[in-house]
């Protein structure tokens, strides 16, 4: 096979790839557009009555110019009546769609993002976290309202071209054949751009997504860590990277704009030498007596008209790529895999019968591997149980971190079993299960809103007095008391406002309100002080819910309150007698 053909082999592949795909597309956006069919034959008849009105108006119109001119007897108040009366309609008409179209393009945009929110945040986690947090939110916001917009207006607008352009070429016909022949003149070439644009629009949309993206990421990213670009004085770094990014956009868009600009002047052309042969056949049949004035001026309306239908028409075919390039983007996410829910029925029984007496959790011969391959666990066992402290400690990037999300079903052993254990009862571990949990990760996870809101996010049913008590147990209600607002203080987004201890201690706060049976504190303590840090874990302990608390560390002092504690190093597991705890204090 010659390299040409080679070529040409590979560029009809990569087109039938791309027709395949974008039919999945298609069928993916059908899927919500099956939901609001009543929505866009609504819509649809609105928008015909609209275009019928219109043709009712250049009859009108017509009828107008004759009687004034001449050709045509008539009564000029009772035709001009008519013409202000549709006139008055079309206005009315066109009012009444605008705001039905936006009243249920905002109800369909809410209810497609809620769709696609909730189904991203079922997916599993593992997975989404391959994605920048400003990617995500790109995909969500811009994808899912272009997917919204495209769902209510797509077929619509499609079958209102459609009717138009049927309707005007038929009043065209109807009266005189031969403007047809010039009005239609363009179309061909209309068709022919739209085809030649049609791969470089797609290949366009796919990349000014991917810039968006990119730069909602840089901007979510650098907002979020303001505080680090001052602290190492990179504002001007920031400002400059802020700068390339911008330039890049600009140069992708001018490259486009070049290509479009080409193809508009040309249709642009096109469209003149139309319209111009137009007045001229008009001014010929004129004079020839074959039609009246008011039919050429109605004729040159129509015209316009009908160019106007197939440029919208036209139209529709770059707004069906971005429609399927934001289709693909949004099908990336939500066909990714998703936890499983379908025990929660059971895992609520399961809290329900036990809540009283207790749930330990044990884990049993389990491995875990990173998806680059690097293995984490290998057949790692221990267990925990109601009323015990259980510490793990290794050195950084063990797996400390990784067990707790193992436990919370965020990520998938290869091997082996994490099962919950309640009077001879057992149940595994599943994203179902997540409701006897509560964590406090690493990091300030304080949400924006007071301190009330964030408790009872986890506790809706809470009381002010349920809430102080917690307070009390993780030693918050000390700085709590003495602000002026007391729970009703407002947290800023990232826990502004509080120092870095007290942030732990509202999380662990919120931890423990939850009244979950197993508590999970993932360097929980490490902003706080010594005596701080032993007071709360000894509160939680005399605390007469019966709760197992999972704790990792790299505190000494922790060590000594835990009933048990496990090293996770080199792959495995191993619990520690006393003096091996005694030379791990030693040693830090």
């Amino acid at each position: 096979m010659r390299i040409k053909e080679k070529v040409q082999f590979y560029v009809r592949r990569i087109r039938e790839g791309r027709l395949k795909e974008m039919r999945r597309q298609i069928r993916w956006i059908y899927g919500y557009a099956r939901h609001y069919w009543k929505e866009m034959c609504f819509y649809t008849v609105l928008g015909m009555g609209g275009v019928l009105l219109g043709l009712i108006s250049s009859l009108i119109s017509r009828d107008m110019v004759d009687i004034i001119t001449g050709m045509k007897t008539g009564q000029l108040a009772r035709t001009f009546g008519w013409m202000i009366g549709m006139s008055l309609s079309s206005i009315i008409v066109n009012q009444i769609t605008s705001y039905f179209s936006n009243r249920i393009s905002y109800q369909v945009d809410a209810d497609i993002k809620a769709d696609i929110f909730a189904k991203i945040m079922v997916t599993d986690w593992e997975s989404v976290t391959q994605y920048h947090t400003g990617d995500l939110l790109t995909r969500w916001s811009s994808d899912a309202s272009n997917i919204s917009s495209g769902v209510l207006s797509f077929i619509p607008s499609l079958i209102i071209n459609l009717f138009k352009f049927a309707g005007t070429l038929w009043l065209v016909i109807r009266s005189d054949w031969t403007f047809a022949v010039f009005a239609l003149l363009g179309i061909p070439f209309s068709m022919l751009m739209s085809r030649t644009l049609l791969t470089r629009m797609q290949n366009q949309n796919e990349k000014n997504a991917a810039m968006s993206a990119k730069m909602s990421g840089f901007n979510q990213e650098t907002f979020s860590n303001i505080q680090t670009i001052k602290a190492f004085d990179l504002i001007r770094r920031y400002i400059s990277r802020l700068k390339d990014l911008q330039k890049e956009y600009i140069d992708m868009q001018l490259s486009y704009a070049r290509m479009t600009m080409g193809s508009s002047i040309l249709l642009g052309l096109i469209g003149l030498a139309v319209t111009y042969g137009s007045y001229g056949w008009g001014i010929y049949r004129v004079f020839t007596g074959a039609i009246t004035y008011g039919t050429m001026t109605m004729f040159l309306s129509l015209s316009g008209n009908l160019t106007g239908a197939v440029n919208s028409l036209t139209s529709l075919i770059p707004g069906l790529i971005s429609l399927t390039t934001s289709a693909g983007r949004l099908m990336d996410i939500v066909e990714m895999p998703r936890e499983d829910y379908s025990r929660t029925r059971e895992a609520s029984e399961f809290l329900s019968r036990h809540r009283a007496e207790g749930i330990g959790i044990e884990v049993k011969d389990l491995s875990y591997a990173y998806r680059t391959g690097t293995e984490v666990f290998r057949d790692v066992s221990f267990e925990a149980h109601p009323h015990e402290i259980i510490g793990l400690v290794g050195p950084s990037g063990e797996g400390k971190t990784t067990m707790l999300r193992l436990l919370l079903s965020l990520l998938r052993p290869a091997g082996g079993s994490i099962t919950l254990v309640a009077d001879h009862e057992r149940m595994p571990v599943t994203p179902a299960t997540r409701l006897m949990f509560s964590c406090v990760p690493q990091g300030n996870t304080m949400f924006s809103g007071t301190i009330a809101e964030n408790m009872r996010n986890v506790n809706p049913d809470a009381t002010d007095e349920d809430i102080v008590t917690a307070l009390k147990l993780a030693c918050a209600w000390g700085f709590v008391s003495r602000l002026p607002k007391g729970i009703n203080t407002e947290i800023q987004e990232r826990g502004g406002g509080f120092s870095e201890g007290q942030s732990q201690r509202l999380s662990i706060a919120r931890a423990l309100l939850r009244r979950a049976p197993i508590l999970l504190l993932d360097e929980a303590s490490s902003a706080l002080d010594v005596a701080t840090e032993r007071e709360v874990l000894r509160n939680i302990m005399t605390d007469l819910y019966p709760r197992v608390v999972i704790v990792t560390t790299h505190r000494p002092t922790v060590l000594t309150m835990c009933t048990r504690v496990y090293q996770i190093r080199d792959l495995t597991c191993t619990q520690l007698d006393k003096d091996q705890i005694d030379t791990l204090i030693r040693e830090f």
